[in-house]
């Protein structure tokens, strides 16, 4: 029955082609997919890519080449699905019968990455489509008879070289002027260019993935810190009215002593931008090149003069109208590298530092390849260049976070350690296959310059942190809206529970099952855009708390003093400062969109005018890099998915300087997904304690706090029934 009302689409959709007058614009903007038979167009096609890819998993070898096909027959699936809906010309049951198919193929992909949950990154959105994943999609739509456009035919490769849209360049006045005056950057002789190591024991061995693995299982319960230098006088040499606290002093010793390269990964409030400059000037590695984000770049222009008051320093605004291109310390911001590039590669940059560097952690990423495009060609020039990765939170999500930095540094390029990594391994006379490779390993990587200080062992007079969950009841019609929808999701997440158990072919235990459907909807609800799913019903729940917790921001501020608000979203924001406003109570804003000049006239603001009681803060634009030590007290209006996240804003408060103990009021909605999350926030806080902090407890899988909160709503779920 299904076959002859596909058959009837087909003719259907021929005879419009027919009326259409051969339209072939139309055509190649809209290549026809066909669905003639069951073993006709895409789904087959991926029905049979998943079975090899399920193969793979269960035989616990899922390779590059699986993990590409993984990736592509998601995408393929999500763009059928689309198709599907959106499809007039067939009828309803048409669609049920092609949304029928592509469930048993999600059900399988499902399985699978239950199976390796390391696949499950592949699915996120800002996880980057490669070139062998184009042409493989391409190659598979080919095999379907689907008709393709001449642009999808070619695959153009892309680059790093070619990443710079060549009329968004721009060459400042300034930047012409230092060209003029000299012409031609002097050779660096410090230190020869380092002929490949000839390898022995190491040639053929892949050690990335071993690498990794060393940081996520073999810590012994050792920081993950090189050793450094006790300082001299000189090393804590600082201008009139500064401190150099001891492990400060530590790091700008080991970079006189001659170490360049390091991954300066120390807990929030430490003083990393103070570690950075001055190591710079000991080092005299001038002109610097400085990449932050955009909501700190003025206050690294005063961290420079307050620090190194004899150097000058230089922001990058716009298209560098105002820059001074014969500056000490140039900054710029990640948002505009595409514009500066160019003439950056031509200044001769004797250092680089990058701060919040898990910002280049997805190297596929424009910004990650102009960052490592500008590294590559420092180290290229100057093997002695001083280079230096700034990060609280290096890992957020998996080890592979490291793997950008690494690059960066020079320690890794693409898939394999740079001469100067290898041959440090080769020294330690051991291969992954020999006792006790992994620990050595780990050490190898962390002299190569990991420095990790926790704040509990350098910083002990730093006033004390704590986290408090304030539970509000949402019992208005939001709230009833809120639980309604929760409930109808929990009612979505068993039907397909169910489905998903009559559609298995062998028996599986019930954690997977659950596992499986709750990816699915997660991949669901990334791709749609309306709907109730758990992005919109957590945006509710942050407007639906946005009063309740800016009047208890408002009775902090008026016992407490100077409070920072922080939320994701500008309408709770909004929210919040109309209701602050309303409570008579004076504030400023930060956010996204604001110039650095404005931003920084706000955090000087609330820092310095005894008027200002609240800070409205965007939790992704002011979260990192900032210093709003003026309060002790942080609310947190709605929740992050991450730890590291949650922890960088709360940081913006503790740090050094902080004089009283600081209190973070998370507001929950209880009986809603929002304790849950809050749960599992505080859960998943371990990755980067066990890799850097010598936490040796158990590896937890790498799944998302979205995936997990889906996982409990069904568990929930069908222990009720």
């Amino acid at each position: 029955m299904a076959r002859s009302a596909n058959g009837q689409s087909a003719q259907r959709k021929s005879s419009t082609r027919g009326r259409s007058g051969g339209n072939s614009s139309r055509q190649s903007q809209q290549p026809r997919r066909s669905r003639g038979a069951d073993d006709a167009g895409v789904i087959p096609v991926l029905a049979r890519a998943v079975r090899e890819v399920e193969g793979a998993a269960e035989r616990g070898k899922v390779g590059p080449t699986n993990r590409t096909k993984f990736q592509v027959i998601a995408l393929l699936m999500r763009e059928e699905r689309a198709k599907a809906k959106a499809d007039t010309t067939i009828t309803d049951a048409e669609r049920a019968e092609i949304l029928k198919r592509l469930d048993g193929v999600a059900t399988i992909l499902a399985k699978t990455a239950a199976r390796d949950t390391s696949l499950i990154q592949l699915l996120a959105e800002q996880t980057a489509v490669t070139d062998a994943a184009r042409k493989l999609r391409r190659d598979m739509l080919m095999a379907s008879g689907v008709e393709l456009s001449p642009d999808e035919l070619i695959i153009v490769k892309d680059p790093v070289a070619a990443a710079p849209v060549a009329e968004r360049q721009v060459v400042p006045q300034s930047v012409i002027a230092r060209q003029l005056s000299n012409p031609f950057l002097a050779p660096d002789f410090s230190q020869p260019v380092r002929s490949k190591p000839v390898t022995h024991r190491l040639a053929n061995w892949e050690l990335l993935d071993p690498l990794f693995r060393a940081f996520e299982y073999g810590s012994g319960g050792n920081v993950a810190s090189m050793e450094l230098p006790e300082p001299s006088a000189v090393d804590r040499r600082v201008p009139e009215g500064l401190e150099l606290f001891h492990h400060q002093a530590e790091f700008v010793a080991s970079a006189r002593d001659g170490h360049r390269t390091y991954l300066l990964a120390d807990e929030p409030g430490l003083g990393k931008t103070a570690q950075a400059l001055l190591a710079a000037q000991v080092t005299n590695s001038y002109p610097l090149l400085v990449v932050v984000p955009s909501v700190v770049k003025m206050n690294w222009a005063r961290e420079v003069e307050r620090w190194t008051p004899k150097r000058s320093a230089t922001v990058i605004h716009g298209s560098g109208e105002n820059l001074d291109a014969f500056a000490d310390v140039v900054i710029v911001n990640y948002d505009v590298l595409d514009r500066h590039i160019g003439w950056l590669r031509t200044l001769g940059f004797k250092g680089m530092v990058v701060d919040e560097a898990h910002f280049i952690k997805n190297r596929e990423s424009q910004r990650s390849k102009y960052v490592l495009d500008l590294a590559k060609s420092i180290l290229t020039r100057s093997p002695r260049a001083l280079m230096i990765a700034l990060t609280g939170t290096p890992l957020i999500n998996t080890i592979e976070d490291f793997r950008a930095i690494w690059q960066f540094l020079g320690w890794i390029d693409g898939d394999k350690p740079t001469s100067m990594l290898m041959e440090r391994l080769e020294e330690n006379g051991l291969t992954p296959a020999d006792f006790g490779f992994f620990a050595e390993a780990r050490q190898t990587v962390i002299d190569m310059g990991i420095v990790r200080r926790k704040k509990i062992d350098v910083a002990s007079n730093l006033p004390s942190k704590r986290i408090a969950d304030m539970p509000v009841e949402l019992d208005d019609e939001v709230g009833r809206s809120i639980r309604e929808a929760e409930t109808a999701l929990q009612k979505r997440l068993l039907e397909r529970y169910r489905r998903a158990v009559s559609l298995s072919r062998t028996e599986h235990e019930r954690s997977d099952l659950v596992r499986m459907v709750a990816h699915a909807e997660l991949d669901e609800s990334k791709a749609s855009k309306t709907g109730d799913n758990v992005f919109t019903m957590v945006r509710k729940i942050g407007q639906a708390k946005s009063v309740l917790a800016a009047d208890y921001t408002a009775q902090l501020a008026r016992s407490v003093g100077k409070v920072v608000f922080f939320a994701k979203h500008i309408d709770v924001m909004d929210t919040a400062e109309e209701v602050l406003a309303k409570r008579g109570l004076k504030t400023v804003s930060i956010r996204g969109d604001q110039t650095a000049d404005f931003r920084q006239s706000q955090v000087d603001a609330f820092n310095n005018d005894p008027e200002v009681s609240v800070v409205v803060a965007s939790l992704t634009a002011a979260g990192v890099g900032l210093n709003l030590q003026a309060a002790s007290n942080v609310v947190l209006a709605e929740l992050s998915w991450t730890s590291a996240e949650q922890t960088q804003a709360i940081d913006r408060v503790h740090r050094i300087g902080q004089s009283e103990p600081v209190t973070a009021w998370r507001i929950i909605a209880s009986q809603t997904i929002d304790a849950k999350i809050a749960e599992l926030i505080d859960s998943k806080a371990g990755l980067a304690a066990r890799a850097l902090d010598g936490d040796d407890s158990e590896v937890q899988a790498e799944a998302s706090v979205q995936l997990e909160a889906l996982i409990q709503l069904l568990e929930d779920a069908l222990d009720e029934e």
